[in-house]
């Protein structure tokens, strides 16, 4: 039997990274978690401890930081694609990089052009991966909470020995939306509308969860991926993780209250989890690029 080295990659993960542009009055923030991963030729620093190949992490972390200087930060999706080709482009060893970027949205406190209020639990979320032939780009977000306190029910499910779930005809539908979804033809120039891309899909998200008479979380689910592919050409799939944040009745009769879908306890654990990909059917696979 042969013991042999298997796949690897290593990184820096997390850097904190906020670029303020201060020209004009206004100034302008983005605040980033990013996370860069190398793939290649690293076999001699695993099995003897070669480091001839080996880009310091302690590098990697730096030309994060000289890029928001020098290039400034148009968009997560720009960003890490410019420094996902950097490290192939530069480095003899690397054969694929990952950089994985997490933005925290600010908004503006209208009193001055350069206050700003945290905005929620909601993180906007870009992987790019890149081996110098084939870039992928999967953008996101997590932390998106939504409820519809009506509009929605469950019935007609399974009913075994260990059932005890009633049927309900109107329940309140909460969830935290976990959305990927990639672009087909990802580029790296400033110029490329990747804001408008997130703000289009996350407004169809939103706007179609709030729309859809529900009978199941993973009805709603699927009707939200497919309305983001048919009015978003350029993407080729999307996955969506969906958590059932249940909402039960309130028992208030033992004091002798009434409850006609008032009053409900909102429980964190356990839950249901609801998970699907919705894609064309003419669209390139790109597994790599999860």
């Amino acid at each position: 039997m042969a013991i042999v080295l298997g796949d690897n990659r290593y990184g820096k993960a997390e850097v904190r990274v906020v670029r303020v542009d201060r020209s004009g009055d206004t100034h302008t923030l983005r605040d980033l978690n990013v996370s860069v991963a190398l793939s290649g030729e690293f076999a001699a620093v695993h099995l003897t401890g070669d480091n001839a190949a080996v880009l310091t992490t302690d590098a990697q972390k730096n030309t994060v930081f000289a890029f928001a200087r020098e290039h400034g930060v148009a968009s997560p999706e720009e960003f890490g694609l410019r420094l996902a080709r950097h490290f192939v482009g530069s480095q003899p060893a690397v054969r694929r990089a990952r950089v994985t970027v997490e933005e925290y949205a600010w908004d503006r406190v209208p009193v001055t052009g350069h206050s700003f209020v945290r905005r929620g639990g909601e993180i906007r979320t870009v992987r790019v991966t890149h081996d110098g032939s084939a870039t992928h780009v999967v953008a996101g977000l997590r932390g998106l909470t939504v409820l519809n306190s009506t509009g929605s029910e469950f019935r007609g499910y399974v009913k075994d020995a260990y059932t005890t779930l009633p049927e309900t005809l109107d329940r309140v539908l909460a969830t935290e939306v976990h959305a990927e979804w990639r672009h087909l033809s990802p580029t790296a120039s400033p110029e490329a509308p990747w804001d408008a891309s997130f703000t289009e899909v996350r407004r169809l998200l939103l706007e179609t969860f709030a729309g859809t008479y529900s009978r199941s979380l993973q009805q709603t689910l699927y009707a939200m991926g497919r309305r983001v592919l048919e009015e978003c050409p350029g993407l080729g799939e999307i996955r969506l993780s969906m958590p059932n944040r249940h909402h039960f009745l309130a028992d208030l009769e033992p004091f002798g209250l009434d409850n006609p879908g008032a009053v409900f306890y909102a429980a964190d654990r356990p839950y249901g989890l609801i998970e699907g990909t919705v894609l064309r059917d003419d669209a390139p696979p790109a597994e790599e690029a999860w």
